[in-house]
């Protein structure tokens, strides 16, 4: 079986997994999960530089990794934007 198959199963896998995993989960655990998917995002940066660094690969896949880069970096940022006010909501205000 080609490793470009492989991938894309494993991929396909991974969206019905994360999707059932993510609407299984109660409201008060919303915090930790987007602390946990702004972790996964951190590794998606790491693969895709990695794609994106290779020199035998082809400019597809560049052009695959330099948006999985962009994307991911911007997930990640977004995340931690939404946790720190999430977060800040908890903090005693000073008078």
């Amino acid at each position: 079986m080609p490793d470009t198959l492989v991938a894309l199963y494993v991929f396909v896998l991974a969206c019905f997994i994360g999707y059932w995993v993510i609407w299984g989960v109660t409201p008060s655990l919303h915090t930790p999960l987007v602390a946990l998917t702004n972790a996964i995002s951190g590794i998606v940066i790491v693969g895709a530089l990695l794609v994106t660094g290779l020199g035998s690969a082809g400019g597809l896949a560049q052009t695959i990794g330099f948006f999985a880069v962009l994307l991911a970096t911007i997930n990640v940022v977004g995340g931690f934007l939404v946790t720190n006010r999430m977060l800040s909501m908890f903090r005693k205000k000073n008078k």
